[in-house]
């Protein structure tokens, strides 16, 4: 019982002195990838940059404790920050006291919606976002988010959260573009482009091994933020109009928990919500496509309470909201790390930059963050899976498009919010007219086929019908409509058989409508027979009445139906 609370108590028992060798080198170079992108999303989200570093200390270092995952990373990203600054925006002005508080506010929210759903087991709450909504949401996010960063690259000014919004704000600003800025910005850019396409290829062409020339390929944000820093530094481009980082408090957070007003927490408990779902999705997807490479599980109700004791320590270690980050968990990953263990060596790593390196950082430009957040995040825009599902449902397309365009119009807690709705309103919709085939015998065989699809013997006087899905509520009037139909356009038949082999429930309202055609096909002179019903299903239904009510049989299977019908 303890273990499962505590999955620290599963590994760290066998723990050795290879796995601590794996998981240093790891941290260390976790620690030297993500500082960069720790400064960039805590300013994408309106936050000190400082803001981003706490978010990556005490948040990594509980979910240690509490997470599943031998290789998930825990801190700021990208739309996580986007959503923050989204929040925030109406309740307090970005870089106030205020709005630094409403963070903190909402990541304890998080934490708590987190753990409250990890104690109530519902970590089936990811499967309400299908896959093809949820490439939706991220590719508009990555879109928006891209569209965030133009201003800092330009040195203009805009607002917004909408991608309607930022076009709006920053046209008219393009007159005013600052050159310097532009040049850092475009040429980070561009650097970190080439070191992506090109670096690991050339690098092992040059005699690096493949391990060492991705490193390298991946270390292009660190490059970059040590070559702008000293030429700004060397240059004194600040005083020439080049935004910076500015100083940065060193030493670790002060720990405390925020105590605002009752309404604040009132309005942030929404967004709150939406922010706890985005991040569980996102970490649970990227922690269990890993653990599945390594044939490790993780528990997605005890990831709900590793992450929600995650944005609890933020909540209090002045953090913003954490989830597993994409870029960093792959890094991760990649660097071989073997156990949690990784992930609090790169919270050590970072605690000790923030408690004495910060003011190297003074000179670093945020038009290189901005450049590093712009490649990093348009990875997530999948134009493959549009491409693909496009070709293979357009419902499913169109639930994608659907959640793009909103994403974009509307701001990502539309996007997401339409993308719930979309995802159960499809899955009602398929389900609520299920496929259904008239069966046949394969000649010489106990294999029943469609007689739709195949050449198959068949009894005037009896059908087998298939219903391949769960009958529920959603589909109940359906299948009443499908048999009663099938009995008026066939008067010689004596009896149906409802083949139940697809079937994996059946709800009190399909039991009440199998009840009711029972009944009227009973008054029709035709008898009902279920076959291939499923032994769950089947110690439900014998609590009900309908067994002694079936003017049939029950019969285990559709060749058993078929010989003995066949005779009636």
């Amino acid at each position: 019982m303890i273990k499962r609370y505590f999955p620290i108590l599963s590994w760290l028992p066998h723990y050795h002195r290879r796995l601590l060798g794996a998981d240093v080198l790891a941290g260390l170079i976790v620690t030297m990838m993500v500082i960069p992108q720790s400064l960039a999303y805590a300013l994408l989200a309106g936050l000190p940059a400082v803001v981003g570093l706490y978010a990556s200390i005490l948040p990594q270092l509980v979910y240690t404790l509490f997470g599943t995952s031998r290789t998930l990373a825990i801190g700021p990203v990208a739309i996580i920050a986007l959503m923050t600054a989204a929040a925030l925006s109406g309740v307090a002005t970005p870089g106030s006291a205020a709005y630094l508080e409403a963070a903190l506010v909402l990541a304890v929210l998080s934490g708590v919606i987190l753990i409250a759903m990890g104690l109530l087991k519902m970590g089936f709450f990811s499967n309400f976002l299908s896959h093809p909504v949820i490439s939706g949401f991220l590719t508009a996010s990555g879109i928006l988010i891209a569209a965030s960063q133009f201003s800092a690259l330009l040195g203009v000014d805009s607002q917004g959260f909408t991608l309607v919004e930022r076009l709006v704000s920053v046209i008219p600003e393009l007159p005013k573009v600052h050159i310097p800025t532009l040049i850092i910005g475009a040429g980070t850019l561009v650097f970190l482009i080439a070191m992506r396409r090109y670096a690991k290829v050339l690098l092992q062409q040059w005699g690096l091994s493949a391990m060492l020339a991705d490193l390298f390929a991946k270390a292009g944000p660190v490059f970059a933020v040590l070559t702008t820093t000293w030429i700004t530094w060397f240059w004194q481009l600040d005083e020439a109009g080049v935004a910076v980082v500015g100083s940065i408090p060193m030493g670790l957070p002060p720990l405390g928990i925020p105590m605002p007003d009752a309404a604040l927490w009132q309005v942030l408990l929404v967004p709150a919500l939406l922010i706890s779902l985005v991040g569980f999705v996102e970490s649970v997807s990227m922690g269990q496509m890993l653990a599945a490479k390594r044939r490790q599980r993780i528990s997605p109700n005890q990831e709900l309470i590793g992450l929600g004791a995650a944005n609890l320590a933020g909540g209090v270690s002045g953090a913003m909201p954490v989830a597993g980050g994409l870029s960093r968990t792959v890094i991760n990953f990649d660097a071989g790390a073997q156990t949690p263990a990784a992930g609090a060596f790169a919270a050590l790593g970072i605690a000790l930059v923030t408690f004495t390196f910060t003011g190297w950082l003074h000179y670093l430009p945020i038009a290189t963050l901005a450049a590093t957040i712009t490649v990093s995040i348009l990875t997530l825009v999948d134009v493959a899976t549009l491409r693909q599902t496009w070709r293979y449902s357009r419902s499913d397309f169109s639930a994608m498009a659907m959640t793009i365009v909103l994403t974009l119009v509307e701001g990502v807690e539309a996007g997401i919010l339409i993308g719930v709705v979309l995802s159960i309103g499809l899955f009602l919709y398929r389900t609520s007219r299920p496929n259904s085939a008239l069966l046949g015998r394969v000649a010489d065989s106990e294999q029943f086929r469609s007689i739709a699809r195949h050449d198959v013997e068949t009894h005037s006087h009896v059908a087998f019908l298939r219903i391949d899905e769960s009958l529920y509520f959603a589909n109940a009037r359906y299948l009443e409509d499908t048999l009663y139909n099938l009995v008026a356009t066939r008067p010689e038949l004596e009896h149906v058989v409802i083949v139940c082999s697809a079937v994996n429930l059946i709800d009190a309202s399909a039991l009440e409508s199998l009840e009711a055609i029972n009944a009227r096909l009973k008054d029709a002179n035709v008898k009902l027979h279920l076959a291939e019903v499923k032994g769950p299903v089947m110690d439900k239904l014998k609590r009900s009445d309908l067994p002694k009510q079936l003017t049939g049989r029950i019969f285990l299977s559709t060749y058993a139906a078929w010989r003995e019908l066949d005779n009636d």
